[in-house]
């Protein structure tokens, strides 16, 4: 008996780290000191020892059940994406700048092309965010997790200034809120999803003609990382005053995490068109109109409050990024929360 008759291979995992190296060499950064295989990542952080107060901010999230799509359809390359995504996201809404990732991928079976396609996406997500694929883990666990699947989660780590957090201590009523396109259902809700629809290959694979795709290539979309676009906005010189990044619990949980006390949030549903595989999801499952609110994301994956006196420039910096930017509502005066009308 040995360890690969156990079920773990370790040449399995030595190919993967070979056939993974290419794609992780893309996101390096200057400030990187060590290479891929050691026992940790190291970071320099010379670069932001002139910062008044240097914070680092910090996010961990995984892909969640989203993944059951990327077994069926046997596609592997994008839910890095959402990965990395799910953790940059949230540290540029506090303000910050993402400087570093690390994954962890447990398998039940090591299929070197299969992990190697899986970090690729991690790659091209840490791309976007300008983020140093500094480590990772590739854990083989047979017995635990069926042999064709596996799990993939993230940890990232920012830096910003203390006095440039975006906290929302300076939110005011008359502030404007603008939201940024997403590209679908991003990360969240998918234990839903996979109740509305059949999770079948032949159902992901049956071409709608509302959604311009196949229902699979609609809910697969990757999350968009955002990290440029709030970089360009304060690039502009434009103060965001609070921001949200709109994950699980849609608009009614996660805009109130962005206000402070007595102010509410004021979103116009019609200021912007609602993508079509949330309205498909509803007819196919009747889920009514709150439920969907309350879990998707509904087309708008950030939002964030600013002057108004700043709205154009936000608008423009939005733009310049490569995002799609709307005005979907106001702050007002009131007892924490969230009004959509």
């Amino acid at each position: 008996m040995d360890y690969k008759n156990a079920g773990v291979d370790i040449e399995a995992g030595y190919k993967s780290v070979e056939l993974m190296k290419e794609h992780v060499k893309k996101t390096m950064r200057p400030e990187v000191l060590t290479n891929l295989g050691g026992f940790s990542g190291a970071f320099s952080m010379e670069k932001f020892k002139d910062m008044e107060k240097p914070t680092l901010v910090s996010g961990t999230d995984g892909v969640g059940t989203k993944l059951k799509l990327a077994f069926i359809m046997d596609k592997h390359d994008t839910v890095g994406i959402d990965c990395v995504a799910m953790c940059v996201n949230d540290i540029a809404c506090a303000g910050g700048e993402p400087l570093f990732f690390l994954d962890y991928i447990a398998c039940g079976k090591n299929v070197p092309e299969k992990i190697a396609d899986i970090v690729k996406g991690v790659a091209e997500g840490c791309i976007q965010s300008d983020a140093a694929l500094i480590g990772g883990e590739t854990a083989e666990m047979p017995g635990f997790y069926p042999e064709d699947e596996y799990d993939l989660a993230g940890f990232a780590v920012g830096v910003v200034d203390e006095k440039d957090l975006i906290t929302g201590k300076d939110l005011e009523p008359g502030d404007v809120l603008i939201g940024m396109a997403s590209s679908g259902v991003h990360s969240n809700g998918f234990s839903l999803v996979r109740k509305v629809f059949d999770m079948t290959k032949d159902s992901l694979n049956t071409y709608y003609e509302e959604l311009g795709t196949t229902l699979g290539e609609a809910l697969l979309a990757p999350t968009k990382i955002y990290v440029k676009a709030l970089r360009s906005i304060r690039e502009a010189g434009v103060k965001v005053k609070a921001c949200s990044h709109i994950t699980g619990g849609g608009f009614y949980e996660n805009v109130p995490r962005m206000l402070k006390e007595n102010t509410v949030a004021v979103i116009q549903k019609d200021s912007y068109t609602v993508p079509p595989i949330f309205r498909l999801m509803a007819e196919k499952g009747n889920i009514e109109e709150h439920m969907m609110y309350n879990t998707y994301n509904m087309g708008i994956g950030m939002v964030l409050a600013v002057n108004p006196e700043d709205v154009d420039a936000a608008v423009k910096a939005i733009k310049a990024a490569g995002e799609t930017p709307y005005v979907i509502g106001h702050i007002e005066a009131g007892e924490k929360g969230v009004k959509l009308c």
